[in-house]
């Protein structure tokens, strides 16, 4: 027989109630007026000006960045100033962009895989007003696991799929992260995180395409520490905006990354792609 004591109950409630906070942060970032799912269109932008239904304007590339021609009772607010006629928006970087607002709506301008693109992001989308949430495992501490990160001699150039067919992400990965799964050494290959020394891993297991997201999820891991310690908790396993959308160029895990354990935890499959409701 087990006993569970009153610290270790203490422990697991104050766990829980961490996770759901910060998942309902995590929700409320998703289903923002101009997150991911407000976007209504992917345009591909060539030398060619097109128009687009869902955007202002006439929209081309160059070597020199994308370009927009407003025409008359056009306009778009960029940087806080209001832009009419023909704007330059300069060479963005991969993986950048900018945004320019129109009524309640902006446009995304950006550059995926060596292509600049446009992303009309409108409030009133049905994706997003339709939104009920993400289904999820129940938080579970044994998911949280302590790892190490081990630096690559030199930071490695990773070049990756995309949910786009034809598409490649090349990504900059400083490392790998070591931890075990029911004591099963296991690594993944990390890539630089949105904060400094903050690590994100791409990969699928053996729940994908089943409860899970078949392409993908993502787990962004904290700085390690002076001795290189890490903690991967799949808890925070989140889905990446193909999941939800057509719309979205997300990067597709390395193969190293292919992991045959069963991650049960994190996100599951969204209602949208057929997942059951949370």
């Amino acid at each position: 027989m087990t006993i569970i004591t009153e610290t270790e109950t203490q422990n697991t409630t104050d766990f829980a109630t961490e996770w759901r906070q910060w998942h309902t942060a995590h929700e409320a970032n998703r289903a923002a007026a101009h997150g991911f799912l407000a976007v209504t269109g992917l345009h591909w932008l060539t030398a060619e000006p097109a128009f687009f239904d869902d955007a202002p304007g006439a929209w081309s590339t160059s070597d020199d960045g994308p370009v927009v021609e407003l025409g008359a009772g056009e306009s778009l607010v960029i940087d806080g100033t209001e832009v009419t006629g023909r704007h330059e928006f300069g060479v963005i970087e991969e993986r950048g962009g900018r945004l320019a607002g129109f009524g309640d709506a902006v446009v995304e301008v950006a550059k995926r895989g060596g292509h600049d693109i446009v992303r009309p992001r409108h409030p009133e989308h049905p994706l997003r007003a339709e939104y009920t949430g993400t289904p999820v495992f129940a938080a579970d501490p044994a998911w949280r696991l302590e790892g190490r990160f081990v630096a690559f001699d030199e930071p490695r150039e990773v070049t990756v799929g995309a949910a786009v067919e034809g598409l490649q992400h090349v990504y900059a990965a400083p490392g790998a992260v070591e931890f075990e799964i029911d004591g099963v050494p296991t690594t993944l290959t990390a890539f630089n995180g949105h904060t400094p020394e903050a690590l994100l891993v791409l990969f699928t297991d053996a729940t994908s395409g089943i409860s899970t997201y078949a392409a993908n999820r993502a787990l962004a891991i904290a700085a390690p520490d002076a001795e290189g310690r890490v903690v991967v908790d799949f808890n925070r396993a989140t889905n990446l905006p193909c999941a939800y959308t057509d719309f979205a160029t997300c990067p597709l895990p390395p193969a190293e990354n292919r992991l045959a354990a069963a991650v049960t935890a994190g996100e599951k499959t969204p209602v949208e792609r057929g997942g059951a409701a949370a």
